[in-house]
């Protein structure tokens, strides 16, 4: 019943979805407390925060949140074809391309910007990617989530030592693996870095991975396009080593370009 009903939600618009999105953040904004105090905490500590346009940057990062929330079944169900039609623009896929010649792996960082489910399904429709992934808590939902990203060549790794061996093996095999890096590691996997100003607790798996196989580390996001009209990926390289701090102040720079897009209602800062 619930996979049928989520095909049927795959058939919808993407305008109509993120317009849901819209209209779900907009009341999350003004009644939700809990959701609400996070957002606007998380975002107060960035430099992107101005007290003079408060209220229009703190209902653009609600919006862009609902539209997050509203996109991600819509991603996962709708056909691959279809999916990868919104991908309306690509830059920086030669960076990608260099990577692949060396045949030592890529490592692909896409943080909580953006739509960060269509990043992994774009390239996996075109080669082989392992991406890692934290099992849902609820039951119910592991089946949902696998199905939705589990299409094209995309193969998923769950975090633990069995699925950081199957990382492991896709880079050694010179192919890409996937990592949300500012996902909150589990304890002793990770070290406390600075991002925007505060401790996090950041992953140095990605870090460890580098070390041993060579593998180029490329920075990746999905801009969500106004009006619903689609996604632009961004692909880039990281050019300095891949320590947690340095992947924090990258990511950083990337919240720069579209600082409503990042999921503020994320704890990136809770103990793990």
């Amino acid at each position: 019943m619930l996979n049928a009903l989520l095909k049927l939600y795959g058939l919808l618009p993407l305008p109509f979805v993120h317009g849901l999105g819209y209209a779900w953040g907009c009341l999350l904004n003004i009644f939700s407390i809990k959701f609400g105090r996070r957002v606007r905490g998380n975002f107060a500590l960035t430099e992107f925060y101005d007290a003079n346009n408060k209220q229009a940057l703190e209902r653009a990062c609600f919006t862009e949140a609902g539209k997050a929330m509203f996109e991600t079944p819509l991603i996962w169900f709708k056909s691959l074809p279809k999916t990868l039609g919104l991908v309306k623009q690509v830059s920086g896929w030669e960076h990608l391309e260099q990577a692949l010649a060396s045949k030592k792996g890529v490592i692909f960082l896409t943080p909580h910007l953006g739509c960060f489910e269509i990043t992994s399904l774009y390239y996996g429709s075109k080669h082989p990617i392992t991406v890692l992934y934290r099992p849902p808590h609820k039951a119910w939902l592991a089946p949902v989530l696998v199905a939705g990203r589990n299409k094209g060549l995309v193969e998923l790794a769950p975090t633990n030592m069995q699925g950081v061996r199957k990382l492991l093996k896709a880079l050694k095999n010179g192919e890409a693996i996937g990592v949300l890096p500012d996902q909150v590691p589990e304890p002793n996997e990770g070290e406390w870095a600075d991002f925007f100003g505060r401790p996090a607790y950041t992953m140095n798996l990605v870090t460890k991975l580098a070390a041993s196989t060579g593998a180029k580390v490329l920075m990746a996001y999905g801009e969500r396009l106004t009006w619903g009209r689609g996604y632009h990926i961004h692909i880039s390289p990281l050019e300095i080593e891949p320590t947690p701090l340095n992947i924090n102040k990258t990511i950083e720079q990337m919240i720069s370009k579209s600082p409503s897009q990042y999921l503020w209602a994320y704890r990136r800062y809770k103990q793990p």
